[in-house]
């Protein structure tokens, strides 16, 4: 799920029966999900925006006491931390304390927290908000392993690369509302656009920007911070041709490069270019 304020919260915390709703049913797993529903919830995993450890409990304490929520065996508990400790890359910190880790490493904890008892549905909501990119690899990564490794996943984010390298299914969310759902390339092929090509270019007028945007095929050309970014609607040969205006206009450039609409273009296209409250 992607967008800000759309309601990826809301919609999970419904899910898991932490909220009520006007209409309508839930079923995880087969079943109808309610506030007492212990059975479905031993089988969930959630990992919330906001930190939620124990500040008087170590590294490996913390996970121990969520793992014993639910796993009450104590050897079969020590491995599935060992495992969690492993996953997220916090073998070296088991000992510390949470006011001793940095904003990238407690994401990591927080993580182990919520997947160290094995489920089978995890909710991740937008986990890698500011931390550092070191730690942002480092959860992708464990995430990765975790989707491998057989188990469903909702992931919540505005971050549109993390989509891409992540998710099979896709729900772009705004005020509420589905607006698309699909595959990755399902929603690409919802974009206008067919073609973006990037040119870095100094002090382009405007009045060759005007006439860009007259030029067969576009449909937008934008020129910001000496990078001029032309969007196609259709046609074939786009690049060369504009790299032939550019010599026949004798425009001098540093670079150009064509590219495919991404997810973010859809996005944009989507839900409006504009801010947002």
């Amino acid at each position: 799920m992607v967008q800000i304020g759309s309601g990826k919260s809301t919609t999970i915390n419904c899910i898991l029966s932490l909220l009520n709703f006007s209409k309508g049913t839930i079923k995880i797993f087969g079943k109808e999900m309610k506030p007492n529903a212990y059975d479905i919830k031993s089988k969930i995993g959630v990992v919330f925006q906001d930190v939620s450890v124990f500040d008087e409990l170590t590294v490996y304490e913390n996970i121990d006491y969520f793992c014993g929520l639910y796993i009450k065996d104590k050897q079969t508990r020590k491995q599935y931390i060992e495992d969690a400790i492993k996953l997220v890359g916090l073998e070296d910190f088991k000992k510390f304390y949470p006011k001793k880790l940095s904003g990238g490493l407690l994401r990591r904890l927080n993580i182990a927290c919520g997947i160290a008892h094995k489920p089978k549905l995890i909710f991740l909501d937008e986990p890698t908000v500011a931390v550092d990119p070191q730690s942002r690899n480092n959860i992708l990564d464990g995430i990765k392993q975790l989707r491998d490794m057989g188990a469903t996943i909702v992931y919540t984010t505005h971050y549109m690369e993390e989509v891409e390298i992540l998710c099979d299914r896709v729900i772009i969310l705004d005020k509420g509302k589905i607006l698309a759902s699909g595959t990755t390339d399902e929603l690409k092929k919802k974009a206008r656009i067919e073609e973006k090509v990037t040119v870095e270019v100094n002090d382009l007028s405007t009045e060759i920007l005007n006439k860009i945007k007259g030029l067969d095929n576009v449909d937008d050309a934008i020129y910001s911070s000496n990078i001029l970014i032309i969007t196609y609607k259709k046609g074939k040969n786009n690049l060369v041709n504009m790299i032939d205006y550019l010599k026949k206009e004798s425009i001098n450039y540093s670079k150009i490069y064509s590219e495919r609409p991404t997810l973010n273009d859809v996005f944009l296209e989507l839900t409006g270019k504009g801010l947002r409250d």
